[in-house]
């Protein structure tokens, strides 16, 4: 609204009610005169429709989308994040696992040839320990140490254990094996 509708206001109030002169007819909204032409009815000018357009289309059409965004990648992302603990529970098992069977084969490696009935129990055992240690609650179960002489003078410890899942449907077992020569006494000739 320009500033000519106010002064013509202004000056109709002091005259009192009724004293101003009134037109033979009243003219219609697309009739009246705006900066000396006819003014077209609000819904026709072209600023209005470019509006009404511009809501319509841009804001208005996806003002839902966002809620169905939403539902669409909020199972996407809470899979992610569980998804990544679950790999880091894998990851850290594994260390676990392999530290553990490492431990048992450099206990079998120096106790094999010194007691030849007793280094597959000291060798498990060590294992069994270091689980312990590193990761208490780390295996659904407690994890299987199986020792074993593949060669003559070679010790191998395995640990396998089973990794709790966090993901529905997903059964994640570690395998973790460590061998190496058995640490003896050889003499010269031999």
């Amino acid at each position: 609204m320009g500033h000519h509708r106010r002064h013509r206001r202004r000056r109709g109030r002091g005259r009192g009610r009724g004293d101003h002169e009134r037109p033979e007819r009243p003219r219609r909204r697309c009739e009246r005169l705006h900066r000396g032409r006819p003014r077209l009815p609000r819904l026709l000018t072209v600023r209005r429709l470019a509006a009404f357009v511009r809501r319509r289309v841009g804001e208005g059409a996806d003002g839902g989308s966002s809620a169905i965004e939403f539902v669409v990648l909020t199972p996407v992302m809470f899979f992610m994040i569980f998804g990544a603990v679950q790999f880091a529970l894998y990851s850290f098992a594994e260390q676990v696992a392999k530290a553990a069977a490492q431990a048992g084969a450099r206990t079998a490696r120096a106790e094999a040839d010194a007691d030849p009935d007793g280094w597959r129990a000291k060798a498990e055992d060590k294992a069994h320990e270091y689980i312990e240690q590193l990761g208490p609650g780390m295996f659904t179960a407690r994890p299987d140490v199986t020792t074993a002489r593949p060669a003559a003078f070679t010790v191998r410890v395995e640990v396998v254990g089973n990794v709790p899942s966090i993901l529905p449907g997903m059964d994640l077992t570690v395998e973790a094996a460590s061998e190496g020569p058995v640490e003896r006494f050889v003499p010269d000739g031999e």
